[in-house]
């Protein structure tokens, strides 16, 4: 057990409402905090017990993101796989196909390849087929996932590997293949089920030692400030994984697992010799609609007919419901069976108009099941297009949204005026209206879909301002303190674990964000640049997650290579 001590600062943000500002806080043996205030009451509650000063800096609760995928976000970005996002240094098309003529000529004959991050907006061509794939990759297995987790494209030599020559299987219910005129598959897959079909074969042996590319996305979270979040695309195959990175010493993060509602055994009880606060299962997850980005989402106002949608391939015009991944009857269905359970549901929703169905979907459910009133925390995931009366509705109904301000920082300039009009584009994420409407709004950066970076949320949100610097629908804006909130006690209440992480309160878990500076005392432009994350701690110890890497096998694999079960990926 670590020895009790004492952390003072310049200054602590709690995040606690009754004592919002203290200079010091006393960490127990147990790693749960035992006294906040200053020096004076915390060695009264904790005599003997170190001090130790992080002088000028500042300490905050650990930042906790709502939806994340940290497993699966390792196996797909960090190598050996390769990770293409505009973002991360790819920004063109041509860059990209420059990285795959690299790697197929280095790469050993026959080794599979995964690379993740391909954007049609961003990157601005259409979505690759196996033709396009196989001019790069000729007799090499391959498979690129799309950045939105909605997609994923393969190649011909891919396509037999599958042993889908002939045709690919019948579509599945919540996802689609792509198929040639005459039924052969065109190497390209929608939504979950479709894509694991594909990527679940080969990532396991384009990606041997899966344990080790997932402490890497463990280590880069919590490099960020990050100490609890969840994975938001789990099932039973993970397990070995997720029990095996919790047990290793210096594990930065505790994880909240929401079940894909795909599998037979979602509503499982969660059984493991793991503590419950490093690895808990919470709920089971579903997915109303697709991404933006892919132009498989269900909406009431149309996509524009513009030079960047249409070298994308989005189709103008309205997409309705029809872009939905289930009929309400399926979600009726679903809700029905476990709502009894007292699950937490948690659905995947951008469209304005899929989000109608699901709250309706939702209101029946609690209604049925006698639960309106309760704290069940039902959430919905991104609503990116989500409507002010929809917020307020969700509010009446106890629901509660994990909301995801990289889609504004990202792809703002595109929303606004290219993607769709002015006055829907501009109101992307409209995170005032959900925190007025009551919503407790906690943000995400949905790994990896964009890099795991509180502090680029809390600056986009309180400026409203995208990748290049661009303020878009500035009557969004919410304060500093509302952001912090959002990305730690709030982000805490909508995983259910508000009791015990999410602000610095006495009985709870020792977890800090040491800053160099409070974000409260810099230009809101500047929160990203000039506010940096010094330090991560759990349980009152400073992480060391060089060391966790080097435990995961990062430097040396082999010991983990038991652990190369299948995975699936998805957002």
């Amino acid at each position: 057990m670590p020895a009790a001590r004492i952390l003072t600062a310049s200054r602590i943000l709690t995040m606690d409402e009754s004592t919002p500002i203290a200079t010091a806080v006393a960490v127990g043996a147990d790693g749960r905090i035992a006294a906040v205030g200053d020096l004076a009451a915390c060695q009264t509650a904790v005599p003997g017990a170190e001090v130790v000063d992080v002088g000028s800096d500042v300490l905050l609760p650990g930042f906790v993101e709502s939806h994340s995928h940290p497993v699966l976000s390792g196996i797909t970005t960090q190598p050996p796989a390769y990770w293409v996002a505009p973002y991360v240094g790819y920004p063109t098309w041509s860059s990209v196909t420059e990285l795959f003529t690299k790697v197929h000529a280095e790469l050993p004959e026959g080794q599979p390849a995964m690379f993740n991050g391909f954007d049609r907006l961003l990157h601005g061509v259409d979505a690759p087929t196996a033709t396009v794939l196989d001019k790069f990759f000729p007799g090499r297995v391959v498979v690129v996932a799309d950045n939105s987790g909605h997609a994923v494209y393969f190649n011909s030599a891919t396509i037999s590997f599958l042993g889908w020559d002939a045709e690919p299987p019948a579509d599945p219910v919540g996802g689609s293949f792509g198929r040639n005129p005459d039924g052969t598959s065109n190497g390209q897959a929608f939504e979950v089920p479709a894509m694991m079909a594909v990527a679940n074969k080969v990532m396991a042996q384009a990606v041997p030692h899966p344990l080790a590319s997932a402490a890497q996305w463990y280590a880069l979270m919590a490099r960020n400030g990050i100490t609890s979040t969840s994975e938001m695309t789990y099932d039973s195959t993970q397990k070995a994984a997720f029990e095996a990175l919790a047990s290793l010493p210096n594990c930065p993060l505790r994880i909240s697992l929401y079940h894909m509602s795909t599998t037979d055994d979602c509503d499982k009880p969660w059984e493991s010799k793991v503590p419950a606060e490093m690895l808990d299962k919470r709920g089971i997850k579903l997915w109303a609609d697709g991404s933006p980005w892919v132009g498989n989402i269900a909406l009431t106002f149309p996509y524009l007919d513009t030079p960047a949608t249409r070298a994308a391939g989005i189709p103008a015009g309205l997409h309705g419901v029809e872009q939905m991944n289930y009929t309400r009857d399926q979600l009726d269905a679903i809700i029905d069976e476990h709502a009894s359970e007292g699950v937490q549901f948690a659905v995947h929703v951008n469209g304005d108009a899929a989000l109608d169905v699901v709250l309706d979907a939702y209101e029946a459910g609690l209604t049925k099941h006698h639960l309106l009133g309760t704290d069940h925390r039902w959430r919905i995931e991104h609503v990116g297009a989500g409507r002010t009366d929809q917020f307020e509705r969700a509010a009446k109904l106890g629901v509660y949204a994990s909301m995801g301000p990289f889609q504004l920082q990202y792809w703002g300039d595109l929303l606004d005026g290219q993607m769709f009009d002015h006055e829907h584009g501009s109101q992307w994420c409209r995170v005032k209206d959900a925190t007025d409407a009551g919503m407790r709004p906690s943000y995400h950066n949905d790994g990896a879909v964009s890099p795991p970076s509180p502090l680029d949320n809390i600056k986009t949100v309180v400026t409203r301002t995208t990748q290049s610097d661009t303020p878009r629908g500035t009557d969004q804006c919410v304060t500093v303190d509302q952001a912090l909130r959002a990305q730690t006690i709030d982000a805490a209440f909508i995983l259910r674990r508000d009791h015990e992480v999410g602000s610095i309160e006495v009985g709870k878990f020792a977890d800090f964000v040491q800053l160099n500076v409070d974000p409260h005392d810099v230009d809101p432009m500047q929160i990203r640049t000039a506010v940096s994350v010094v330090a991560t701690w759990l349980s009152g110890e400073k992480l060391d997650v060089v060391a966790f890497e080097t435990a995961a096998g990062v430097a040396d694999p082999e010991p983990h290579r038991h652990l190369a079960t299948k995975h699936r990926t998805c957002c």
